[in-house]
């Protein structure tokens, strides 16, 4: 098992305490507790708690955009009809716990809405989820595929934040997504 250099424990520990506590929470005698370090180790690292709200939420997104980069790949060469792919959507977001750590990173998509120096790391990550959305649209030559495309992230997202605010796990996410990809079917038909 490798092991975690004090950087990584230290946004580890970041994630953690904002999906767990907000991210009012994130401060330097916090995060060496949690980390396990010292105090002195988290200003070498991080001169700024903008600069460690920066790096934890770029950590989130590497992390992320490796799971989802998988995702895709999975999506080209296995599913092949909307409702397989509504399915499988669905059972990604509802196998994901929320544990302290999925629950951060909309804790700093909010905080990125109040501080502009946290906006990249967002949008790349929104980027990754397109990427995953443009795939399974394409693997299923959706027409309109690039319209659709952040009508999907933000339906998934914004049900994945009603399950989360609600601790209701339902199947709403398979049956949305073949909702739209019906309608997108229907729109082109029609044209």
């Amino acid at each position: 098992m490798e092991r975690q250099s004090v950087r990584e424990r230290i946004l580890g520990a970041a994630l953690e305490i904002a999906g767990a506590e907000g991210i009012a929470a994130i401060t330097n005698r916090r995060l060496a507790a949690v980390a396990g370090v010292s105090l002195g180790s988290i200003t070498y690292h991080f001169a700024t708690q903008t600069e460690l709200r920066r790096a934890a939420l770029a950590q989130f997104v590497e992390d992320e955009k490796q799971r989802l980069r998988e995702i895709a790949d999975e999506v080209r060469g296995t599913y092949s009809s909307a409702a397989d792919v509504a399915k499988m959507v669905d059972q990604v977001a509802t196998s994901l716990a929320f544990t302290a750590e999925r629950i951060a990173p909309f804790e700093f998509y909010v905080q990125a809405g109040r501080d502009p120096e946290l906006r990249d790391a967002a949008i790349e990550c929104f980027g990754a989820y397109d990427q995953v959305a443009r795939a399974v649209l394409e693997a299923l030559n959706v027409p309109n595929r690039e319209a659709l495309v952040t009508t999907i992230v933000g339906m998934v997202a914004g049900l994945q934040l009603r399950r989360l605010a609600t601790g209701q796990n339902t199947e709403e996410i398979a049956s949305a997504i073949g909702l739209v990809l019906a309608g997108a079917y229907v729109t082109a038909g029609g044209q």
